[in-house]
């Protein structure tokens, strides 16, 4: 049972992802470094709004249940906007990669756009995110442990995994989205990608009620995977098309 729950939520947080991976960026070299690069940015944000909280915590009173409540609720909040502004230092290291790129080019072009990079550094960002979150998780549920043995909720695994699934997706949006607000110069997109991730973490304090948590969060990587995909040079007429399973003409040129 247990390798069963292990295999199990493994597949579900991650297999899509690498489905992506293998489809979009395992083939290209310069997607994989960007990738890793991306990876490590985001390890970088965690690192340090890990000190912060850590530093917060060891100099408050323990015993103060509200005081530590409302640390952990700062710390998620910190780590988020650091998040962000390490997204914002990637994409301002892409686009110096780009203009160094198109200097070395024959042609004068970049062999990947930055739509492509924003899509990739998204992807990078979501694949360290998510092992983070499921690594200890998954460690566990090899046991000896049995979930909900003491009356909670035997589902803590499963909900989880699907946790780690919605949020490697909407980091990968989140790139994209944060990339065309910045290139464009529309800052309410930036506003919105840090709105809408500091939303779905905090709904993660809902917990266990994981309905009030997994079916927002699912909604709104829906809503945000339809926006990245129109910001991306699709159309509504083609996502209809996809959505009723017909055959349509030009996609969005992510992976391609």
């Amino acid at each position: 049972m247990a390798l069963a729950v292990f295999f199990g939520c493994t597949f579900i947080a991650f297999g899509p992802a690498l489905g992506l991976f293998l489809l979009t960026v395992a083939r290209d070299p310069l997607r994989i470094i960007i990738l890793i690069a991306g990876a490590f940015f985001w390890l970088v944000s965690l690192l340090l709004s890990s000190l912060i909280w850590f530093i917060a915590v060891k100099s408050s009173d323990p015993r103060d249940a509200p005081l530590q409540k409302g640390l952990l609720i700062f710390g998620v909040m910190f780590s988020v906007l650091l998040q962000e502004a390490f997204r914002f230092l990637y994409y301002k290291l892409l686009r110096k990669a780009i203009e160094g790129l198109v200097a070395l080019s024959e042609d004068g072009c970049s062999p990947l756009s930055i739509q492509q990079m924003a899509y990739v550094a998204g992807l990078g960002f979501g694949l360290m995110s998510g092992a983070f979150s499921m690594i200890n998780l998954l460690a566990d549920s090899l046991g000896p442990g049995t979930v909900g043995i003491h009356g909670d909720s035997q589902l803590y695994f499963l909900t989880s995994a699907f946790m780690t699934m919605v949020l490697i997706f909407l980091h990968t949006f989140w790139g994209i989205l944060f990339f065309h607000g910045c290139e464009t110069r529309h800052w309410w997109e930036i506003v919105a990608v840090v709105l809408t991730h500091l939303l779905v973490s905090g709904l993660t304090f809902f917990n266990p009620l994981y309905v009030s948590s997994l079916v927002p969060a699912y909604l709104l990587m829906v809503a945000t995977a339809a926006w990245a995909y129109l910001l991306s040079g699709g159309s509504a007429q083609n996502l209809r098309r996809f959505l009723l399973c017909l055959r349509s003409g030009t996609t969005p040129q992510l992976g391609s």
